[in-house]
């Protein structure tokens, strides 16, 4: 690459943070100036796109596979281009954000992939913005070690071989990065965070014998598969690399995108390493396009809709059979549980959740999975390692068995169980607390012995929304509505004060949690996502 002009962006309303400079280049400026005038215009077409399908959703209520790419689903001919050495075997991946102790501690897990966060488990603030990057780019020089302030523990590197590969999960589109503008306009925070990290680490891991790998999140087409793949073509030119380097998995974590498996992968054929289901945010996405859509869409409490669930198992087993059809991997979901060191009790029956889901998913097909904390990669490993053996995956198991209708993805009242007290109850707790934690620039939050994200956040909130929308009555006979949900966020509140105390309440972000969560769960206009009010709130 060679040094450009000095960039037209602008850093603005941004405290100058240590060691920026090596990633806010002059050059890796110019390059984000470069994409955003390409493609921010395309991006914004397609999230007017979103608005207009789901308003056609509202109409109808219902989905469908798209007619007009029916000739691509038909053809059997084509595949996605072979994984690299670097993904070929990706049993277990491990997710969390990009701070310091954690790019240590996901590298040395001994899972095979680190998602690298940037997205839901990730605040963006700046400083976790711009500090990510440079952890990974530090990571990478191996420059980086870190000392817990508290602990006095330090965290150093293992040696190369026995790192994961790191697969980075940028922004969705629908955010934009607030610090960076060009002629007034803010570039789109997915930009900003594939710029950065493909622009500084592209040929360096090239020399190390892999690549810039990503995640791709939130897609909801395969119209926006085909915008990153033009994004991936120009990078790629851009940066004088062989077409095909970069290489994405992409997020099967919408309703419209599960319409469009197929499609999307082969948008991507040429960089596309494989699909993933995504469990929350795909339920999110459920009760955000058909939450107008009556009683037979209303979902149950979250945590009575499990992987087994009809319609959950339409989805997952349509992904399997997709993947693997044409050449890709498939990988399975989030082991969210965090391991308590005061009570083995809850260890063990929550080890035993874990073992059962990854048996499964690695029985149905799937190539690997997800946890949220290094103590769970030994169960998935083993529960994939018995399916695997040697093999690096197990693409070759094509799951022709599957037939799955459209219908089969929305059948909602398929699943029997109903909305619950106690349920209203756990949304509007994690809601505060997620989103309290969030305002201080935390991504990643232990609630509960769970580790918890912005998708599960959104899911509280949606279902608080649906269920006073759609007039549900729960299991005590008591009708919700917005004076319930009310009642239960100023109980939450209180006990949050008398469990941390008046001072360390004091200190927090809680009225304003709240505040934010009845906002977005009690509004008759729906919020397409909590991150964007939020992001308005976000100090830094």
């Amino acid at each position: 690459m060679s040094a450009p002009a000095p960039s037209p962006l602008a850093i603005v309303d941004a405290e100058p943070l240590p060691r920026q400079e090596e990633v806010l280049t002059d050059a890796a400026l110019a390059f984000l100036a470069e994409l955003h005038r390409r493609f921010t215009p395309r991006r914004d077409e397609l999230l007017a796109r979103r608005a207009e399908r789901r308003a056609e959703i509202a109409r109808t209520s219902t989905l469908d596979f798209l007619p007009e790419t029916a000739a691509i689903r038909a053809d059997d001919s084509w595949k996605v281009a072979p994984a690299p050495a670097a993904l070929n075997d990706r049993r277990v991946e491990i997710t969390g954000p990009t701070d310091r102790k954690m790019t240590i501690n996901a590298l040395n897990s001994g899972a095979r992939v680190w998602l690298a966060d940037f997205e839901d488990a990730s605040a963006p603030t700046w400083e976790n913005v711009v500090l990510g990057q440079l952890n990974l780019i530090d990571a990478y020089t191996r420059n980086i070690d870190f000392t817990d302030p508290r602990s006095g523990k330090t965290y150093a590197l293992k040696a190369a071989d026995e790192l994961a590969t790191v697969v980075m999960r940028p922004r969705g589109w629908h955010l934009d990065e607030r610090h960076l503008r060009l002629d007034g306009r803010p570039v789109p925070g997915a930009l900003v965070d594939f710029g950065l990290y493909f622009f500084h680490n592209a040929r360096r891991l090239l020399d190390l014998g892999k690549g810039p790998y990503f995640y791709l999140p939130k897609t909801e087409s395969h119209l926006e598969a085909r915008l990153w793949n033009e994004i991936f073509v120009f990078a790629q030119d851009y940066a004088g690399i062989p077409q095909g380097t970069v290489r994405a998995t992409v997020l099967i974590e919408t309703i419209t995108a599960a319409y469009e498996m197929e499609e999307i992968l082969y948008e991507l054929r040429d960089h596309a390493s494989g699909l993933n289901a995504g469990r929350w945010d795909y339920l999110f996405s459920i009760v955000k396009n058909f939450r107008d859509g009556g009683a037979r869409f209303v979902l149950p409490d979250r945590n009575a809709v499990t992987m087994t669930a009809p319609f959950m198992r339409a989805y997952t087993e349509l992904l399997v059979r997709t993947c693997h059809k044409r050449g890709a991997h498939a990988i399975g979901g989030m082991a969210a549980f965090i391991p308590s060191r005061k009570d083995p009790e809850v260890n063990k029956v929550a080890f035993e959740k874990v073992r059962a889901d990854k048996d499964r998913e690695a029985n149905d097909g799937f190539d690997g999975s997800w946890v949220a904390h290094p103590d769970l990669v030994p169960i998935a490993m083993e529960s994939f390692d018995k399916v695997l053996g040697d093999k690096p995956n197990q693409k070759d198991r094509l799951r022709e068995d599957v037939d799955v209708e459209a219908a089969d993805l929305i059948a909602i009242d398929s699943l029997d169980a109903r909305p619950t007290y106690a349920g209203l109850v756990n949304a509007v707790q994690v809601g505060i607390r997620y989103i309290e934690a969030w305002l201080r620039g935390l991504g990643a939050v232990a609630i509960f012995n769970l580790m918890e994200d912005a998708a599960t956040a959104e899911i509280s909130r949606s279902q608080i929304w649906q269920w006073i929308n759609a007039g549900v009555v729960l299991d005590n006979g008591e009708p919700v509505t917005a004076e319930l949900a009310r009642e239960v966020a100023a109980g939450e509140l209180a006990g949050i004060r008398a469990e941390i105390g008046d001072e360390a309440f004091a200190a927090g972000n809680w009225q304003q949690a709240h505040d934010l969560l009845l906002t977005v769960s009690l509004d008759e206009d729906y919020a397409d996502f909590l991150t964007l009010p939020a992001y308005e709130q976000l100090k830094g």
